[in-house]
């Protein structure tokens, strides 16, 4: 059995969940996001209460969907009530970022700054070296976040470029630091 499908989601207060079909539609303080659900996957909502099922709990790829569609839909539960956040770092001497309107303007080391259109539902804010993205589709903030890390990704030498927070990197020697051994 799936340990993620089988167990309830429970819907907090200020949320809606309306299931129709093979499509779930969650809608919160923050906005709406719809998911459509595989056909072996059926969705059951009693008293705030939903449950995912599947036909034949034996199958392998079944357990798989079953768990599959519960982490999509309890993220589609946080997403609409908090939302979500992952933070980039940039480093490097005169590298720096800022949003006008609906774009990000990066000067990350190019002969031109590069100009990054922000898509609906996503929110970026640009905080001295950090560029924060948010927003209430997990999967979308995740995307988004790896193409602005794409544009300049850090080097391994001095690890001038953009970063996640977090994120390591894993330093080189240089060829003087190497020949000097």
């Amino acid at each position: 059995m799936s340990r993620l499908g089988k167990q309830p989601i429970t819907i907090p207060a200020g949320v809606n969940v309306e299931v129709t079909g093979d499509l779930i539609v969650v809608n919160g303080p923050k906005g709406e996001l719809k998911e459509k659900i595989h056909p072996q996957v059926k969705a059951e909502l009693k008293d705030n209460i939903l449950t995912l099922s599947i036909k034949d709990e034996k199958e392998r790829k079944q357990k798989a969907l079953w768990g599959l569609f519960g982490s999509l839909i309890r993220n589609m539960i946080t997403g609409v009530t908090v939302g979500f956040t992952k933070q980039l770092e940039i480093n490097g001497i005169g590298f720096n970022a800022a949003v006008n309107g609906k774009n990000l303007l990066l000067n990350v080391g190019f002969s031109h700054p590069v100009n990054f259109a922000i898509p609906e539902g996503i929110e970026i804010k640009v905080e001295k070296n950090l560029i924060s993205v948010s927003g209430r589709d997990k999967q979308l903030v995740g995307e988004i976040s790896a193409q602005i890390r794409k544009i300049k990704k850090p080097e391994p030498y001095k690890g001038k470029g953009i970063k996640y927070l977090n994120e390591h990197i894993i330093r080189k020697a240089g060829k003087t630091a190497a020949a000097k051994s």
